[in-house]
């Protein structure tokens, strides 16, 4: 089948009270819309994803680069956005097609392979859930009782013939909160399934506080001699000094606490496993790019890093000139904020190899969380 994922995020979010829109908010380690991409893509089921957004909301995804991904602009109300959508799904010929909120950040990809492998017979497949809650209505000043039992909640994604819904949507000029109500409108038959509690949507800002994480802690540690011509590499920054660190590698003795305290952390071996000295494809790499892997490495097991304590014991050069420049390179290099991360520089009050300025070591504390699923 030629399947579409359409993720619906042009809103402008009142109720969220925050001068973010909600879609661009963090929440579990990456913005809210991502999450939506990113079990899109690890379906393996969509041929492409297009992105739906407010074109004043550009700046908020600069860096994303993701493989199949189409960015458009949305319309002024959620029905035009993906009116649009539909509409520029022409020249590709889809047969079915997904159509989600942004903020429901929580479906499973169980439940997209479901929906997906239900369509192939059908014209709509709509999750939904029973309500838990006694429901009222207010009726001239008076509560009256709902009966929860045919009450239904319907969730997203929800899919559709493609042909089907793009012609009810564009000839259908009243809003509508979801697009499973153009077709019940005009009387066509929809298959409803059993959807996931756990795929809430994101209104209030609270909401975002509603999920469950362990946090996980490793120590690295490493030491280098100093030595005449070789450059010095601290923190993937280089150092202006007469001196360099002696490595199979750059020898960036911060680079390589921080990898080892890293692996430690998601309990995933440590440097010298993963890059051995005695493999040639290592002498000399930058150790920027074995952190890039590590990261990559963690990132697929869904680890999320929360803080870096980073300690350099070294005579000279001293630390607090460069510290700084350190911290923005680790920062840049594994792509979270500064604040998140603190340098601090130590001497060995002169004593042995580091206190007579032949070595520089670091020891790195690292802790990372990961969020139930």
């Amino acid at each position: 089948m030629n399947i579409y994922f359409i993720i619906l995020a042009a809103g402008k979010s009142k109720r969220f009270n925050s001068n973010l829109p909600k879609q661009f908010n963090f929440y579990k380690g990456k913005r809210l819309f991502e999450h939506s991409i990113d079990k899109a893509q690890e379906s393996k089921i969509f041929k492409k994803i297009i992105l739906v957004i407010n074109k004043s909301h550009k700046k908020y995804i600069k860096k994303i680069k993701k493989k199949d991904l189409i960015i458009i602009n949305g319309g002024k109300e959620r029905k035009n956005s993906s009116q649009k959508a539909l509409n520029y799904l022409k020249k590709y010929k889809p047969s079915k097609v997904f159509i989600h909120d942004a903020a429901r950040p929580n479906f499973s990809i169980k439940l997209l392979k479901k929906l997906s492998t239900l369509i192939k017979k059908e014209k709509a497949v709509i999750p939904y859930i029973k309500s838990d809650d006694s429901v009222k209505i207010m009726n001239k000043y008076k509560l009256q009782n709902l009966d929860r039992d045919k009450l239904y909640f319907t969730q997203t994604p929800q899919c559709f013939d493609y042909k089907l819904l793009l012609k009810y949507s564009n000839i259908n000029k009243s809003l509508i909160t979801d697009d499973v109500s153009l077709l019940i409108k005009n009387n066509i038959k929809t298959k409803f399934i059993l959807g996931e509690k756990e795929n809430f949507k994101i209104t209030q800002h609270s909401d975002l506080k509603r999920h469950s994480f362990k946090t996980y802690y490793g120590i690295g540690f490493d030491i280098h001699r100093l030595v005449k011509n070789t450059k010095l590499y601290l923190g993937g920054v280089k150092i202006p000094y007469h001196l360099g660190l002696k490595g199979h590698s750059d020898g960036d003795v911060i680079i390589h606490a921080l990898i080892d305290s890293l692996l430690g952390a998601c309990k995933l071996n440590d440097i010298g496993t993963l890059f051995s000295d005695k493999k040639v494809k290592y002498k000399n790499i930058r150790s920027y790019k074995m952190l890039n892997q590590v990261l990559n490495k963690i990132k697929k097991k869904k680890y999320f890093i929360n803080n870096i304590d980073v300690n350099v014991i070294a005579e000279k050069p001293k630390i607090s000139k460069y510290r700084n420049k350190i911290v923005s390179s680790i920062s840049n290099l594994c792509n979270i904020k500064k604040d998140q991360i603190n340098l601090k520089g130590k001497t060995a009050e002169k004593l042995g190899l580091i206190g007579k300025e032949k070595a520089i070591s670091c020891e790195v504390i690292t802790s990372v969380i990961r969020y139930d699923e």
